[in-house]
């Protein structure tokens, strides 16, 4: 059954994870899982200090080519009537640390408490959703 918008919302909210859906900009599709966190209708993400050849990520570079996107949350269970999923369409803005809104930093920190100490450089991701979209089976 399709879900309400608030009930969309409030599953996605509660996942500790996304999967983003990009395009790159050759036209190929890019999936990438991230963490997040969610204000209102807004998911912030950033790039942080795991492991990376660099701090230009390919979905940095996607979503300044086009901001278009997608983000897919979901739940699985070998009891399929307790499926469900999210999706979240919106449009990107990256942004640098120092254009941050506080309130984003914040959010994003308590809700990823390996953050506290060392919070993201960025590049940050700004994705205004413009449509939520979700299923469960019952």
């Amino acid at each position: 059954m399709q879900l309400a918008t608030d009930e969309a919302r409030r599953r996605f909210a509660s996942s500790d994870r996304a999967v983003l859906a990009s395009v790159r900009p050759d036209g190929a599709p890019h999936l990438i899982p991230i963490v997040f966190a969610l204000v209102d209708d807004v998911v912030h993400t950033a790039v942080d200090h795991k492991p990376k050849e660099s701090r230009r990520l390919q979905r940095v570079t996607n979503l300044e080519h086009e901001p278009r996107c997608s983000l897919l949350v979901d739940h699985y269970s070998a009891d399929w009537s307790r499926l469900w999923w999210v999706r979240a369409d919106g449009r990107a803005t990256v942004l640098e640390a120092a254009e941050v809104d506080a309130g984003a930093r914040a959010a994003l920190v308590e809700r990823h408490p390996a953050y506290a100490d060392r919070p993201p450089a960025g590049p940050w991701v700004r994705i205004d959703v413009t449509r939520w979209r979700g299923w469960a089976a019952s």
